[in-house]
């Protein structure tokens, strides 16, 4: 968990001039930042459309909405922040009467808050509980997913996002190694198919 007593989590966005510039965000705009994060997408777009434009930022990780709100705060009369999922963004925006639109930001991805937080479970470089959750209301976690789902649907999942060719035997080898329950240990399991490459890159990743 974050104190909000601590100084502010700080991170840079890749590419960020580039892509408020693609936003073409200006004053007066109305914008989405659908991947609100540590706000630094979020603080880049309103000093642009404002005084006069609005921003709505969402996200799933309650946490990340703790730091934005705190971040932003010196724009809180132009800022809407919502705890929620950006595929609910159709009801999210109906629901404010935030519209028209002019543009949409998307970054997608995990941030450095949640992989250095070690209880968040996003990392395997600190040994913690398979956790995985962007929102922790969430009920299933990745230690319910490697414990409980068949061997052909982890397959399917380690085929489709992991894109990795030896996704059957990866799901092969968790199954028989249940249960499991820790970051490090998944890691290992996933170590013992693909062996260690003459890389810095752990096979895991």
């Amino acid at each position: 968990m974050i104190s909000m007593t601590m100084s502010l989590p700080t991170h840079i966005p890749v590419l960020l001039s580039e892509a408020v510039d693609g936003l073409q965000a200006r004053s007066g705009g109305y914008f989405i930042d659908c991947t609100v994060g540590l706000g630094g997408h979020s603080a880049a777009i309103l000093e642009r459309i404002s005084p006069d434009g609005k921003l709505l930022g969402i996200d799933s990780d309650p946490e990340a909405i703790k730091v934005a709100r705190a971040k932003l705060r010196d724009y809180s009369e132009a800022v809407t922040l919502v705890n929620d999922n950006f595929t609910n963004l159709d009801a999210i925006c109906n629901k404010l009467n935030f519209h028209p639109v002019d543009g949409i930001l998307f970054d997608l991805g995990v941030s450095s808050m949640q992989l250095d937080t070690a209880q968040r479970g996003f990392s395997f470089q600190h040994d913690a509980p398979l956790d995985m959750r962007f929102d922790p209301q969430q009920e299933l976690t990745a230690c319910d997913i490697v414990n409980t789902f068949s061997e052909q649907e982890l397959a399917c999942i380690i085929q489709e996002y992991g894109e990795e060719h030896r996704y059957r035997r990866i799901a092969q080898n968790i199954v028989q190694s249940r249960p499991i329950t820790s970051t490090s240990q998944l890691a290992q399991i996933v170590e013992q198919v693909l062996g260690r490459q003459h890389t810095r890159i752990h096979p895991a990743t």
